[in-house]
């Protein structure tokens, strides 16, 4: 009985420390950071200098650039004013995890990694917006 008492704090600290017991994955929330970039024509630039343009009316697409519009399940990781992490996961497409920061409402850098139809990516961009969509 004294054991199983001593035990309690000890199980709960470790729940605590290996995030068991902190703040869960959110599904299908919007990341707070997503709110902080503005709408428009938007360039990403990766790190081998490939240009990519969008028009982003919605910038949760931003979130699975790889995946389109496949229907995926997002959870988010991390989730704070400035940066977010989303894990996603697309029934019979693959899968990936996806980290966005906003430096300014005009400026994001964006890693995403995973599997697409079968095949692994890794990509990073450096995003800015370049005016409206047309």
């Amino acid at each position: 009985m004294v054991l199983k008492r001593l035990m309690r704090p000890a199980v709960l600290a470790a729940l605590i420390l290996f995030g068991a017991a902190g703040a869960p994955a959110q599904r299908s929330a919007t990341p707070n950071a997503l709110a902080g970039i503005e709408h428009g024509q938007w360039q990403l630039r990766s790190v081998d200098g490939t240009m990519r343009k969008l028009c982003i009316a919605n910038p949760a697409m931003l979130i699975q650039i790889v995946h389109g519009n496949t229907q995926c399940e997002h959870f988010v990781m991390e989730n704070s004013q400035r940066s977010a992490t989303i894990r996603y996961t697309c029934p019979s497409h693959g899968h990936g995890r996806t980290t966005i920061s906003v430096d300014t409402p005009r400026v994001i850098n964006l890693e995403t990694q995973g599997v697409a139809n079968g095949a692994p990516f890794s990509e990073r961009f450096e995003g800015r917006r370049i005016g409206a969509c047309s």
